[in-house]
């Protein structure tokens, strides 16, 4: 009884040593593994460059990055306070209008709101909304993809909205065009 007890502790024991050096290679493994993974980042990091151009570009990128953010922050306070300077809104019902094209398969879908310069004015655009409407259909369907899919090819057709719509209206004027919806297929 004494011997067969002697031989499960030796068993054991033997099981735990080979438990551990199992442990023990695939901690080494995986430490291997690592560096070898840290030398090719380092490889590919480094690339034939020297440090000087390397913290060049990083100070480039830094400085330009802040540059950029500077400039959308000072954007961002001009939007608010326009915002806080929009006069009376008219909404205008969605405009779906075939763009001008050789294949003529393009369309825009467009919902745009006008800036009021008073409230008497939405009184002689409700009594005129066919006009405007078929105004402005005629502006939109005179456009190119081209023209309008860039931000100053926007700014382009609402001025040229607000021109026309400023034409034809007395009690007042239309001091700005806002596009609430703007889906080209």
């Amino acid at each position: 009884m004494a011997e067969e007890e002697k031989e499960e502790k030796e068993e054991q024991q033997e099981g735990g040593k080979k438990k551990s050096k199992m442990l023990m290679m695939i901690i080494i493994g995986v430490v291997v593994l690592i560096l070898i993974i840290i030398g090719v980042v380092a490889v590919l990091l480094m690339g034939g460059d020297d440090e000087q151009n390397i913290s060049n570009q990083s100070l480039q990128t830094t400085e330009s990055s802040y540059t950029q953010k500077k400039k959308r922050r000072s954007s961002a306070l001009e939007d608010s306070r326009k915002l806080s300077e929009i006069g009376i809104l008219y909404p205008l019902d969605t405009f779906t209008v075939n763009l001008k094209s050789d294949a003529g398969r393009r369309y825009l879908k467009a919902t745009i709101s006008l800036e009021l310069s008073g409230e008497e004015l939405s009184l002689e655009l409700d009594a005129k909304a066919p006009v405007l409407r078929d105004r402005i259909i005629r502006i939109l369907t005179s456009k190119t993809l081209e023209e309008i899919s860039s931000k100053k090819g926007k700014q382009k057709v609402s001025d040229q909205i607000m021109d026309t719509l400023n034409a034809i209206v007395s009690d007042g004027n239309v001091q700005g065009i806002y596009f609430t919806e703007f889906v080209i297929q």
